[in-house]
């Protein structure tokens, strides 16, 4: 099978509809289909964008036609949680409404909430499919997760996760504790792999905010510093300290299959970041396109394989 993967959509249907048909998809008997290929959406389909449900609905369209499959992202797992009650705390929800934290979630689900707060019935049916969405897939000759292929998380998940490596509520009770082991693997999986500084080192972000705490370019097995490590733009990068990571701090991808995610709000040419591992999201809420890379079976990725739409 030959496929085409699909990167952060954040509501761009207009982006989605231009790069399907560039793809060679075409609407045919209520969804998007190709007559040879199939996609395979990496998450992230909601918030920002100017067309959520268009968007949701295309994509779940061909999911259930079953010309394309999708994994969740961790925007839909956020939404899941603003929108489940917690059990242990009446009247709150697993992602908070009240208070400074409550105002900053709100405003990352604006677009989405704007177009199904008033219909509880509508935005429960999306957040029941949400949770039909499986964390990660691994398929005969490559995989999909949102943001990390992290072995050793989901090695925990599999037999803890819901059939087809979905959440159900019971499970996204213990996803969103930060007391539960279950809560730092599904980060790994759907927002990447983190690593504190050593003590007394930080850096400013690009908006001036200090950080003692990186994002992981996970896929880096040449990188022996905290700099090399640190995913960020090259000015950020510069304030990180160079000193050694620690014995075993960076994962090392097998490269058994190719890999691919998005989540990481690339810029520039699209290109692979190995051999081995490509990153399909090039900020397309941003004004960046939308890219899919077009993989035919190929056990080493190229950079001439992506296809982006604006």
């Amino acid at each position: 099978m030959s496929y085409d993967v699909i990167g952060d959509i954040h509501g761009q249907a207009d982006k989605l509809e231009a790069l399907l048909g560039k793809l060679g998809y075409a609407e045919r008997d209520g969804a998007w289909r190709h007559r040879e290929r199939k996609a395979i959406f990496v998450g992230d389909f909601i918030d920002r964008g100017p067309r959520q449900l268009d968007t949701l609905d295309i994509v779940r369209r061909m999911v259930d036609a079953g010309s394309a499959l999708a994994v969740m992202g961790n925007h839909e797992f956020n939404a899941t949680a603003w929108f489940v009650k917690d059990p242990v705390r009446p009247g709150e929800f697993l992602r908070p409404h009240g208070g400074e934290i409550g105002e900053r979630n709100r405003s990352q689900h604006a677009a989405f909430l704007a177009e199904v707060e008033h219909d509880p019935g509508l935005h429960r049916e999306w957040i029941d499919w949400f949770m039909t969405l499986p964390l990660w897939l691994d398929l005969s000759d490559l995989r999909v997760a949102h943001a990390c292929w992290h072995p050793e998380s989901m090695t925990a998940l599999d037999g803890w996760l819901a059939p087809g490596r979905t959440l159900d509520a019971e499970r996204l009770v213990a996803a969103s504790d930060p007391s539960a082991w279950q809560f730092t693997a599904v980060e790994a999986v759907t927002k990447g792999l983190g690593i504190a500084l050593p003590r007394g080192e930080h850096f400013h972000d690009k908006d001036g905010h200090r950080r003692r705490r990186i994002r992981m370019r996970w896929w880096d097995a040449d990188a022996v510093s905290y700099r090399d490590i640190a995913m960020l733009d090259d000015r950020s990068r510069a304030g990180i300290t160079d000193r050694r990571l620690p014995v075993g701090a960076r994962p090392a991808y097998d490269g058994e299959k190719p890999v691919f995610v998005g989540h990481y709000w690339l810029e520039g040419a699209p290109a692979r970041q190995t051999a081995h591992v490509a990153c399909v999201d090039y900020s397309a809420a941003k004004g960046g396109p939308l890219v899919a890379y077009r993989w035919d079976g190929e056990p080493e990725l190229c950079s001439d394989g992506f296809v982006a739409s604006h």
